[in-house]
């Protein structure tokens, strides 16, 4: 990929967009951090100096174009990765319409909007959209419900992308990780009752490494599906 180039990241404050974030920035490219808020912004760009931020609440996509509306959007787009994301456990017998939409609300439908608006920066720099989904984006297990179906919702979205934007030579990828070492994983292993043992699990910085190989691919290619499975036995 060309120096400079501009990437527009959900999720960069912890886990995988952390990891992704740091890389790109350690090679010099622009970077547009999304935050839910000032507050995080402020940290965000502390964070990582030279970098701009895209303030808006990913758990509230209604307001989302209001946010947009009030700010300068990037003018240049080159590759736009989704990796922000919840999770909240529980029994369909259990979950309720609130916890349904929190999950949907951030997990498919805000990436969907942030999508929209920022897809003509996207055709003019035949860019990249990159959704980082998740094994259970693949297969649902107990408990997993309503995350599962926003991350299966989320391979739908980037499938038929892909084929929307193919001719205008968008390239979309989705990742599908399985258990990362991060904070959302120590939040599923203390919904689960289990211990948690970051060194059990994928490494964020090997997730970023997967990533990027997908986002630097000569333009003669476009990998659409990368699953990263642990390494070591868990």
């Amino acid at each position: 990929m060309a120096p400079m180039a501009t990437h527009v990241i959900t999720g960069a404050g912890s886990g995988i967009g952390a990891a992704v974030a740091r890389r790109l920035h350690a090679r010099g490219d622009q970077l547009v951090l999304h935050a839910r808020d000032a507050g995080r912004a402020k940290e965000l760009a502390a964070q990582f100096p030279g970098a701009r931020t895209l303030v808006g609440d990913l758990a509230d996509p209604d307001r989302l174009s209001w946010a947009f509306s009030h700010q300068s959007m990037p003018e240049q787009v080159d590759t736009l990765l989704h990796i922000a994301g919840v999770v909240d456990l529980g029994p369909v017998g259990d979950l309720t319409p609130k916890t349904w939409h929190h999950q949907l609300n951030v997990n498919l439908i805000a990436p969907a909007e942030l999508t929209r608006h920022l897809l003509p920066q996207l055709r003019v720099s035949q860019g990249h959209v990159v959704f980082v989904n998740s094994g259970a984006g693949l297969a649902a297990h107990a408990e997993w419900s309503a995350y599962a179906a926003s991350k299966h919702g989320l391979k739908a979205l980037a499938d038929a992308l892909r084929h929307e934007e193919h001719a205008n030579g968008v390239r979309v990828t989705s990742v599908y990780p399985g258990r990362t070492a991060s904070p959302m994983q120590a939040k599923v292993h203390q919904q689960e009752g289990k211990e948690y043992d970051a060194s059990k699990w994928i490494d964020p910085e090997s997730v970023a490494t997967a990533i990027l190989t997908a986002v630097d691919l000569p333009r003669d290619a476009e990998i659409n599906d990368l699953t990263v499975r642990p390494g070591r036995q868990a």
